[in-house]
């Protein structure tokens, strides 16, 4: 099916010829230009005989041209079949810690050593890419806190953001509550009873305005359900200077995460908190939260669309070069 967005563009069709009958030429005769003779301009004079097709097919062209412009200009877009888009009405929001912590290797992935961070982009993207229907955002903190990607059913952009995103663009240290109360200020303002945020950190608080519990009461006030994932390996083994099996060593690679604090922000939000030591952990914690009950919303439709200007313009491009070569031709011959 074809329409026409500004369909009001074809009240303009008539212009030139009202244009033609209102302006009328100058009365003033003063104004003509005299010249001895007109010998040397017979030769630019149209020639007698001149068929009638030839009269009106420039006037023709000429229309045709300015037809093709207003088509052009009114927008024509061809629409598809109605597609049903999926909306849950959930606001999600996800809040990643990005502090230099996230560059230890005490993860295995594909059977080698792999950062926490590594682990952590290939397990975001396979829960964005289930949230269909859901709006997502995120937000990264580290020393500070900043919104990378506002609330959006653009998903693939999300995860592309978050893929992209380096380590320590937001500093070194840890602020848990600046995260959150950055996540309350962009989920406050949303329809109630959908407002989540799934926040995973691997450390303790350390930086920041805002204190996690004093933020977490902001965020059971404006009705915000926090999932807190504390995230990172036990036990940490690295080879020595002597290497061999006999040369390892365990370090407690997670000892300076506040568990008691993540619990306590589950808690006083209604939500959970899940302890994740390595890969398959993580990816089955981010699975669990996918099962949350959806808040049913509004239907909405979708029609696709595909803009169709590009034609009458091409119409009307060819038109006027070749009415320009017609023309300019006629003019050589008679010169010659």
């Amino acid at each position: 099916m074809v329409t026409f967005a500004w369909p009001w563009m074809f009240l303009l069709l008539p212009l030139p010829w009202l244009f033609r009958r209102l302006l009328r030429p100058s009365d003033q005769r003063d104004a003509a230009l005299r010249v001895p003779h007109l010998a040397a301009f017979e030769a630019l004079l149209p020639r007698r005989g001149r068929s009638t097709a030839n009269r009106w097919l420039p006037l023709l062209a000429l229309w045709l041209i300015w037809m093709a412009l207003l088509t052009a200009a009114a927008r024509p877009e061809r629409l598809g079949d109605t597609v049903m888009v999926p909306v849950s009405g959930r606001d999600l929001m996800l809040a990643v810690d990005l502090s230099g912590s996230m560059n230890r290797e005490d993860m295995v992935l594909n059977g080698r050593p792999a950062s926490r961070l590594e682990v952590l982009k290939l397990v975001f993207d396979d829960f964005v890419t289930r949230r269909g229907g859901d709006r997502v955002g995120l937000i990264l903190f580290a020393t500070n806190a900043y919104l990378k990607a506002p609330l959006t059913f653009d998903l693939a952009t999300v995860n592309r953001l978050m893929q992209e995103t380096p380590l320590g663009i937001a500093g070194g240290r840890t602020a848990i509550g600046d995260g959150i109360g950055l996540a309350v200020k962009h989920l406050r303002d949303r329809p109630a009873q959908n407002r989540v945020l799934v926040l995973m950190t691997d450390g303790a608080n350390n930086s920041g305005e805002l204190e996690p519990i004093k933020a977490a009461e902001l965020a059971a006030q404006a009705g915000i359900r926090i999932y807190t994932i504390g995230f990172g390996s036990d036990e940490m083994e690295r080879p020595n200077l002597f290497g061999g099996a006999f040369g390892r060593r365990s370090l407690e690679a997670g000892a300076d995460m506040d568990e008691d604090v993540l619990i306590e922000i589950a808690s006083m939000t209604g939500g959970e908190y899940f302890r994740a030591r390595h890969s398959e952990e993580l990816l089955q914690i981010y699975r669990n939260l996918n099962a949350l009950e959806p808040v049913p919303g509004p239907e909405e439709t979708f029609r696709p669309q595909r803009p169709l200007f590009i034609w009458p313009l091409s119409v009307a491009l060819f038109t006027s070069l070749l009415l320009g070569l017609l023309q300019g031709r006629r003019g050589l011959g008679g010169l010659l």
